[in-house]
């Protein structure tokens, strides 16, 4: 076996690069999160949408400019390791892996409800194991799967916003634009649309193996961000325009709930197959970028040495990936959907805002640090406009992180 120092292999180009960021943004969140954003927003449910695009653009913007400065695998940890110092780097790593993981577990328990409710638990464990077993056997076969899944996940959404828009029960003056959430409903809606967002650095964690980065990833990140606002821009206004914001927040399938609506039932259990798709999707790429920061905090000793390893056949952190899967499938067996969106949600926005804070160093220029400024106000306000439980839990985990990392750096002190 390949030791810790081996690198990956530089299979991918700005195509697949863009395909994995829009597969892992395009996923289950657009199928479930548009109804809690409606309960939490009401009538400002766009207005919330515009807020996470803002943080998400400037989370983008932020991590392209690093990305290519620092093209490994990694993301924000290497880039707050070099620019911030390696407390920040491990922290926005540990922020990342632990986040990403209880998204995963979120979005196979996804999987598990839609194709057999009864036994949400068992299914969402058979999907991790075989989606680990196909990032296993390489990253190329990643991107063609992730292609694959993007296409019919896009298929199902095209249909969806054709539909509502077309029927007769779509009203315009359902598109109201009041704030009848409140400021703090439309700061929640963002919060929970903005883990619809989040995937975008998973191009930026697979820096190792983009061929040329410097050019890559700069350009991949926002064309994938770019494309999936407009796809949930239209998705959204479709089916706020057939339900309005009260029916929206009260259903537990918007979209499935809006084709009906629409006087289409029959493509409901196209929607329901999509959400499994597009969940598929989004655990695929976790599993990927999940596995990589697992791989660059394994290098630095922050995680045990031995998931640092690269297969020799398939050039891929078999180690890490493996011990990944085996705790995403614990928690599938165990955890509740919504603790898990939660949860991951705090860690998601901490890490990026050590991406916006990284970014904030390498210029003085106004021009250089409007952008990252933004970044790290937007992700610090919308993490504590979460549910309490939700702030109180990430917080409460990074604070063991924080712990850890002062204990292991005193050990070796001695």
């Amino acid at each position: 076996m390949t030791g810790s120092g081996a690198e990956l292999r530089r299979t991918l180009g700005t195509g697949d690069a863009v395909v994995i960021g829009l597969g892992s943004m395009i996923g289950a969140g657009i199928f479930a999160a548009l109804g809690p954003a409606a309960r939490a927003a009401g009538s400002g449910l766009l207005f919330g949408l515009a807020v996470a695009a803002v943080v998400a653009y400037c989370n983008a913007t932020s991590s392209a400019r690093l990305a290519a400065l620092y093209p490994a695998s990694g993301g924000t940890y290497v880039y707050g390791r070099e620019r911030l110092g390696p407390f920040w780097g491990y922290l926005a790593g540990w922020s990342f892996v632990v986040g990403k993981t209880a998204s995963c577990a979120a979005m196979a328990l996804t999987v598990g409800a839609y194709v057999w409710p009864g036994q949400a638990h068992a299914v969402a464990v058979a999907a991790v194991v075989a989606l680990t077993a196909v990032n296993y056997g390489g990253i190329q076969k990643s991107a063609w799967l992730t292609r694959a899944i993007v296409a019919v996940v896009l298929a199902v959404l095209a249909s969806v916003v054709v539909v509502c828009l077309g029927s007769g029960a779509s009203e315009a003056g359902r598109l109201d634009t009041g704030v009848s959430g409140g400021v703090s409903g439309v700061l929640q809606a963002a919060g929970l649309l903005f883990f619809a967002f989040a995937g975008y650095a998973r191009i930026a964690t697979l820096g190792e193996e983009v061929r040329d980065p410097a050019r890559t990833i700069p350009r991949a990140i926002p064309l994938a961000l770019g494309m999936t606002l407009v796809v949930y821009a239209g998705v959204a206004v479709a089916v706020l325009s057939v339900l309005g914001a009260a029916a929206l927040g009260r259903a537990d399938a918007p979209l499935a709930e809006a084709v009906r609506v629409a006087g289409v039932p029959g493509l409901v259990p196209v929607v329901r197959v999509g959400a499994v798709v597009a969940a598929l999707g989004s655990l695929l790429a976790l599993i990927l970028g999940v596995s990589r920061t697992t791989l660059a905090m394994a290098r630095d000793r922050h995680l045990p040495g031995a998931l640092a390893a690269v297969h020799p056949r398939f050039q891929v952190p078999h180690r890490a990936e493996l011990a990944v899967g085996a705790v995403v499938a614990v928690l599938a067996a165990t955890v509740d959907v919504r603790g898990a969106i939660g949860f991951s949600s705090f860690g998601v926005l901490a890490y990026y805002a050590v991406a916006n804070a990284s970014a904030w160093t390498l210029g003085s220029a106004p021009a250089v640090r409007v952008v990252p400024a933004v970044g790290l106000l937007g992700c610090g306000v919308l993490a504590f406009a979460l549910p309490a439980v939700s702030v109180v839990a990430g917080a409460g985990v990074l604070a063991v992180g924080a712990g850890a990392y002062g204990v292991r750096k005193r050990w070796a002190g001695r």
